[in-house]
């Protein structure tokens, strides 16, 4: 058997200024952007440059109890994990664009890390795994 995870749905206020964020600032590629007539609503998704991985679906909030969680999906935990194959190209590149990082980078056993705020405050880690790290290498 073969599976794989292939969205993760991320919280929005807005489309199209998530869509603005996270293509430019984090250069992310825009791979769909399809109005669902049936369901009144738009299915956009996105992914980092070069992977071939796990996609985010920005799903825009509809109702209070959505609104409430924009921005606090993980309940203030690390959410979601941006690896990279030059922590510090990416790192001074994320700074000049006015990112706010609210750890500063570091070395640990698994890698290089520093955690990043989204537009809305969802916390991310930027991180490059060590070569001998047993998920490197797998393309993520």
């Amino acid at each position: 058997m073969k599976q794989s995870i292939i969205h993760i749905a991320l919280i929005v206020r807005d489309y199209d200024e998530a869509i603005q964020f996270y293509t430019v600032k984090l250069k992310f590629e825009l791979l769909e952007d399809t109005y669902q007539t049936d369901q009144q609503k738009r299915w956009v998704v996105v992914s980092p440059p070069g992977s071939t991985g796990v996609t985010l679906l920005l799903a825009k909030a509809t109702s209070p109890e959505q609104e409430a969680l924009i921005g606090n999906q993980s309940g203030g935990r690390v959410f979601l994990f941006l690896n990279s194959d030059d922590f510090w190209r990416d790192y001074k590149d994320l700074n000049s664009k006015g990112i706010k990082f609210i750890r500063e980078p570091k070395e640990e056993p698994y890698g290089t890390v520093a955690v990043f705020e989204d537009l809305y405050g969802n916390l991310w880690d930027l991180l490059q795994l060590r070569d001998d790290h047993p998920l490197s290498g797998r393309g993520i």
